[in-house]
């Protein structure tokens, strides 16, 4: 497995400085973001550390270039936004931008990206899934003839009050994913597995590790923490983090040992990359990055 860091953490740097950091503290990959350039439209998205529509030849050249400079190589290219959103035309946009960035992908050389499913908050999951099969059949081909594979994070996107009812990504749980890979049976279409969601949803994470095998293109390491006195006050259906709150691996309630041991069951050899979305170290930039650090530091004692 290979060793790497999702890149929002440190928005405010250049691709070069992000590259860098990973290089001095010895991490394998990134996982960088490529969101349109301009402003976020919430925590942790908005970020750009490769603008795909601005990547011509020579930006390729020079991309490959300092990467091999510094030793460290792309996980995958990702993008979170609502391809499934009611709104047609910001769907268009999204769909759009997740086909340059399978361009971009393809130009670099690189075989991931990761992405939101997306779903309509308001409708079942049935009429969810009937919208999906429409929207990603196209998604998918043209990944296909580009030889890039898809990975879905499977991260409800129902956190904040107007994501509920439904969330805003389809793809939550083992029976959905069933579903979708029923609907499109291509090779190209698989997850990007993050245990964290499935943890606070009160679901086991590491027997869909062997259940999903040959779908798990990419994974995320991202620990939660689920508060029980809080989630006795307030019920499982409350806005989840009124109980529950993300954690650096290793202090929060994932069984790292049992999740990298499953993955290593399976053969696993793709990235593991570390997702830091924890408040208690954003209190400044030298934070953040520390907190990038520590989280190698517990990690790396199931992997090397």
């Amino acid at each position: 497995m290979k060793l790497g860091f999702v890149s929002a953490i440190l928005d405010t740097s250049s691709f070069e400085e992000v590259i860098d950091f990973a290089g001095e503290n010895k991490f394998q990959c990134v996982e960088l973001m490529c969101w349109p350039v301009g402003k976020a439209e919430r925590r942790y998205a908005g970020v750009t550390h490769i603008d795909v529509s601005a990547l011509d030849d020579k930006k390729v050249e020079y991309i490959d270039g300092y990467l091999k400079m510094k030793s460290v190589g792309i996980s995958g290219l990702s993008y979170y936004p609502n391809p499934l959103d009611p709104d047609k035309e910001k769907r268009e946009f999204y769909i759009e931008h997740i086909r340059k960035i399978i361009i971009a992908a393809s130009k670099l050389g690189l075989k991931n990206v990761n992405t939101f499913i997306g779903k309509d908050k308001n409708k079942t999951v049935e009429d969810n899934i009937k919208l999906f099969k429409e929207v990603w059949t196209p998604i998918i081909k043209f990944a296909e003839e580009n030889d890039i594979k898809i990975g879905i994070e499977n991260c409800p996107m129902y956190f904040t009050k107007d994501e509920w009812p439904g969330g805003l990504n389809l793809a939550s749980t083992p029976a959905i994913w069933k579903r979708m890979f029923e609907e499109i049976p291509s090779d190209n279409f698989g997850l990007n597995y993050d245990p964290s969601h499935l943890l606070w949803q009160q679901m086991d994470y590491i027997k869909p590790i062997y259940d999903f095998k040959d779908r798990i293109f990419h994974v995320h390491i991202k620990d939660i923490k689920v508060y029980q006195d809080k989630l006795d006050n307030v019920g499982a259906l409350a806005t989840p983090l009124e109980y529950i709150s993300p954690k650096l691996p290793g202090l929060g309630d994932v069984n790292w040992s049992k999740f990298i041991s499953a993955l290593a069951d399976i053969r696993y050899k793709g990235a593991v990359c570390i997702e830091v979305e924890d408040k208690a170290f954003e209190d400044s930039f030298e934070d953040r990055k520390k907190a990038v650090i520590l989280s190698r530091n517990y990690i790396n004692q199931f992997l090397y």
